[in-house]
């Protein structure tokens, strides 16, 4: 109980996280420096958690040199599937963008879990997990998708677009970046039992996250720029950071602990929850947008759902 209370409750920060890091955008006018911003300051808060802890930092060299190189591949996954999103929304838009990298983190989830990938424990695939993941998959379609799709329909007079299938392109990436983020949750997880600190692999994955991001930025948009009149600016607005962090290491945990699949669908779960809140009562200064009553059906079903691969 108290790992599916942890799933939802790091699920949940992420949207807020994301409303917060899209304030610190505004600020600098790049949405990658300010995911550079958001994982220094995560980098920092994990360090002193280490640190607190009484643990190294850095592993020694002896334990790098005797432990497999993929294991240090967590925080290079995650800023893949960051930069993907930003990527991603213009050219499909913010509910496929939240729905294939969805899909590919559920089926990643299951797939490690049956196979034991990652070094991870064997949970393999039975026809009631499989019938929970397309239960999740369907709520998140009822909570995302079809709110937006019976508002198109209610417009007359809107023209007839011809499908390009260069979004199908976008869209395989879309799954792929979802199933990189789903590794992510495995390897960090494996990382925290071999060094026996999910804190440390925490720091680890978000130093390395850092590193590669530094280098993005220095090769895409090298000049910084901080607009204090654009946007009043709030204290909040650094602590996005913060909250990642709390994501990567709560995943670090409940990996080894419950399992890859169930970890990202709890979380996918605490996400869903945690967006509808975000737009039914406009925190952190986001337009209101109420809840309707087929988002709360869509979110039960990604309940049923869970219940499914957990329970039976």
């Amino acid at each position: 109980m108290v790992s599916i209370l942890i799933g939802l409750a790091i699920g949940f920060g992420l949207p807020i996280q994301t409303s917060i890091n899209s304030r610190l955008k505004d600020a600098f006018g790049s949405p990658f420096w300010s995911s550079l911003i958001s994982f220094a300051i995560g980098t920092v808060g994990l360090a002193g958690v280490v640190l607190v802890q009484g643990e190294r930092l850095i592993p020694t060299l002896a334990t790098i040199s005797s432990l497999p190189w993929w294991l240090w591949l967590g925080g290079i996954f995650g800023v893949i599937y960051l930069t993907s999103n930003i990527l991603l929304f213009p050219q499909l838009g913010a509910v496929q963008t939240v729905i294939f990298p969805v899909l590919g983190q559920i089926l990643m989830g299951l797939l490690i879990d049956n196979g034991g990938w990652f070094d991870t424990a064997r949970n393999p695939l039975t026809t009631m997990r499989v019938i929970g993941a397309l239960l999740v998959i369907a709520g998140v379609l009822i909570t995302v998708a079809l709110p937006g799709y019976f508002a198109r329909r209610k417009d007359v007079g809107v023209p007839v677009t011809k499908p390009n299938p260069a979004l199908w392109l976008w869209r395989g990436w879309g799954i792929i970046a979802g199933m990189l983020s789903a590794s992510q949750t495995a390897v960090n997880g494996h990382l925290g039992v071999v060094l026996g600190s999910a804190q440390q692999s925490a720091f680890i994955s978000f130093a390395i996250g850092t590193v590669a991001l530094f280098v993005i930025v220095l090769i895409l948009h090298p000049h910084i720029t901080f607009n204090e009149t654009r946007n009043e600016h709030r204290w909040w607005m650094w602590i996005g950071g913060l909250i990642g962090a709390c994501f990567v290491l709560g995943n670090a945990y409940l990996a080894p602990t419950i399992g890859t699949g169930l970890a990202v669908v709890i979380v996918l779960l605490g996400l869903m929850a945690g967006s509808l809140a975000i737009d039914q009562f406009g925190w952190l200064g986001a337009k209101r947008n109420p809840v309707t009553a087929l988002q709360l059906i869509g979110l039960l079903v990604m309940i049923l759902g869970v219940a499914c691969i957990r329970l039976l």
